[in-house]
């Protein structure tokens, strides 16, 4: 084994996973004067941002699109060199594949939740409308200190709000259930307008409201030319540029306090002595590197459930196809169908179309918590019934001329009731240990922005500063759904 000490007058750390909180943080690490050291298990860096090619068209495999109303994904993009790279996707419009038709995504709703009745016309039925009437002759519901998205919506607006707009929006992000999934860590506006409000309705317009007086210009969200999987291996190279070294195929085995101050951390073939730690890597390989030095976090980390799913990818000929306008759908569970969603990328990104012409790409994606026979089928048996079901909603009916089915097994953490109580333990008993901060999906929000900031957070509180840990933990940053496919 051999023995590596790397210590700078900054100071040394180790970040452990190398997916975008892992090289958000040595980046900023780098750049604050840390002598910085990437170790990743997999081949690979950048985690759930997969760029690749199908039928010779450039495409993400994994997250497409980052929230651009938060400013950190697009920060990092141009400091790392993409910024005349960066794109909005060509067509915001999609739809909802619900009772036996394509229908226009509804507006003027926070992530399903609608401020009238009128805002969820032609997606529910005349008795679902009358029912979110009521909201304001309903007597005040509390929220408390947590309560489930879709338990509080259901008992204000009715379950169909939830069922058709609020479970496809909400579970499109964490491929979770929108009956189990916190309010509070996930649709945080919402849990503090509900707070104020005796109506959910009016709550909603107060949301409304504030962000029209904010004006906010400009794109909500944003992708980048080749897909924003090319993010990753821009920050990995920046991180390389300014000195930081990146191992991938090294599996830390090992963390433990040194005898004197700072930290052991072993691989199969190393063993690296630093003075702080950035642990950038899913809950399950947290809790088992904590387990000797952090106990209580470790138990704690454990108890965070993921959710898997897949996403088919498939190639057309254009000639032989004649899709929608927009960027896709978003397919409510109730209605009994396998796939969740549809992204038209062709139409969504004006790079794949501008750069293939002949050629239309599109994906679907499968899996929610909780589920296991879908995803357990064979590769081909995901294409056929990803087929069927886009042939049953467009009526697209062509052969493909490639398809490529990626896995995300254990992909998405979920956000249950007391997820933020949870997250506060964890980085409380983190806080004991000098020289240690965690970052990564599971703690502020699921998207790439939210990851960023948790990671700058990180590398803030090892400097001494927990403001931004507090702040995070707080309010956590929400993640909005892509439009269709995420």
């Amino acid at each position: 084994m051999r023995e590596v000490e790397s210590r700078t007058g900054a100071g040394s750390v180790v970040v452990i996973g190398a997916g975008i909180a892992g090289l958000a943080a040595a980046h900023r690490l780098l750049a604050r004067g840390a002598r910085v050291t990437v170790l990743e298990a997999s081949d690979r860096v950048g985690g759930k941002l997969l760029p690749g090619e199908i039928a010779g068209a450039r495409v993400d495999f994994g997250a497409e699109s980052m929230l651009a109303r938060r400013p950190e994904a697009v920060a990092l993009a141009r400091e790392v060199g993409l910024a005349d790279r960066l794109q909005p996707p060509a067509t915001a419009t999609a739809s909802i594949w619900t009772r036996g038709a394509l229908r226009p995504m509804p507006k003027g709703h926070v992530m399903g939740v609608p401020g009238t009745a009128t805002a969820l016309s032609g997606v529910l039925s005349d008795e679902g409308l009358a029912r979110i009437e009521r909201d304001a002759d309903l007597p005040r519901t509390e929220v408390g200190d947590d309560v489930a998205v879709g338990e509080y919506v259901a008992e204000r607006l009715g379950r169909e709000v939830v069922d058709r707009l609020v479970e496809p929006l909400l579970g499109g992000v964490y491929a979770g259930d929108a009956y189990r999934i916190s309010m509070r860590s996930a649709v945080p506006q919402l849990y503090q307008a509900a707070k104020a409000h005796d109506s959910l309705t009016e709550a909603v317009r107060e949301i409304q409201a504030k962000a029209a007086a904010a004006q906010q210009t400009g794109p909500v969200f944003m992708g980048i030319e080749g897909g924003v999987g090319t993010l990753p291996l821009a920050v990995a190279e920046a991180v390389r540029a300014a000195g930081g070294e990146i191992v991938t195929g090294a599996p830390v085995t090992e963390l433990r306090r040194a005898a004197g101050t700072g930290w052991r951390v072993t691989t199969a073939d190393r063993l690296l002595h630093a003075d702080a730690v950035v642990l950038a890597v899913p809950a399950p390989v947290a809790a088992d590197l904590l387990r000797a030095e952090a106990p209580a976090a470790a138990t704690e980390l454990a108890g965070i459930e993921y959710a898997s799913m897949a996403l088919i990818t498939l190639a057309y000929r254009r000639a032989d196809t004649a899709l929608p306008e927009g960027s896709g759908f978003l397919v409510p569970p109730v209605d009994g169908r396998t796939i969740k969603a549809s992204t038209f990328a062709s139409q969504k990104w004006g790079w794949i179309a501008d750069g293939n012409p002949d050629l239309v790409v599109l994906r679907t994606s499968v899996g929610r918590y909780g589920e296991t026979e879908i995803l357990g089928r064979e590769d081909a048996g995901l294409v056929d019934v990803s087929r069927h079901d886009l042939r049953e909603a467009t009526g697209l009916d062509a052969t493909p001329v490639a398809t490529r089915v990626t896995r995300w097994t254990d992909g998405l953490p979920q956000y249950p009731v007391g997820h933020h109580a949870r997250v506060a333990r964890i980085r409380e008993h983190v806080a004991k240990l000098p020289g240690l901060a965690v970052c990564g999906a599971q703690y502020d929000g699921v998207g790439i922005p939210a990851c960023i900031a948790s990671a700058h957070a990180a590398v803030d509180q090892l400097d001494g500063d927990l403001s931004a840990v507090q702040e995070l933990t707080a309010n956590p940053v929400q993640s909005l759904h892509g439009g269709a496919g995420e």
